[in-house]
C-alpha cells in the first residue's frame, strides 16, 4: 500500500471523523487532537488514516487512537501506522509506548500483540462505568480497558 504519513499543520482542520469511527466519545477525541500530536496517512490528498499521539510521561507516548477509512482496513495499514509510530517513539527518545483498547477489540487485540505490544493491565468494566450506552463491537459487549505496552 503506497500512502504518505504527515504530521498534521497548524493552519489544518483537525480531521474528526475517522477517530469518531473507533471511539464514540466527540469530546474525548477532540480533548486527544488538543493535547496530543495527530499524524495522518493520505493517498493523493485523501486522508485514509490517522493515528493521535499523546506523551504520559517523560519516557512514554501512548496512542491515543488509530482509525482508518474502511477501503484500508484489513491491508496492513494500521500496522504501518504503528510501525511508524514505534520509529517516531524511538527518534524522540521515548522507552515505552502504550495503547488501550476494549475487550471487544478483537482484531485490534491481535494486530497490537502481533507488533509486540504485551497486556499489562485490565480495567474491569471501565467502559461500563464511563459511557452512557452499552457499546458493543464483534457481539460482545465492550465493558473492561485493557492496557498493552512495549518497550522501546
Amino acid at each position: 500500500m503506497n500512502f504518505n504519513i504527515r504530521e498534521l499543520r497548524i493552519d489544518e482542520t483537525p480531521p474528526i471523523n475517522l477517530p469518531l469511527n473507533t471511539d464514540p466519545s466527540k469530546k474525548q477525541v477532540e480533548e486527544f487532537l488538543k493535547h496530543g500530536v495527530c499524524f495522518i496517512a493520505e493517498v493523493i490528498g485523501k486522508i485514509i488514516g490517522v493515528i493521535l499521539l499523546n506523551q504520559i510521561s517523560s519516557n512514554k507516548l501512548e496512542i491515543k487512537n488509530i482509525s482508518l477509512a474502511d477501503d484500508y482496513q484489513d491491508k496492513g495499514t494500521g500496522k504501518e501506522l504503528i510501525n511508524f509510530t514505534i520509529n517516531y517513539a524511538k527518534q524522540k527518545n521515548y522507552s515505552y509506548i502504550c495503547i488501550v483498547t476494549g475487550n471487544s477489540s478483537i482484531n485490534q487485540l491481535a494486530i497490537y500483540q502481533k507488533c509486540d505490544f504485551r497486556i499489562i493491565d485490565i480495567d474491569f468494566d471501565f467502559f461500563r462505568n464511563n459511557h452512557d450506552d452499552p457499546i458493543y463491537e464483534n457481539g460482545i459487549e465492550c465493558r473492561d480497558m485493557i492496557r498493552l505496552q512495549m518497550e522501546l
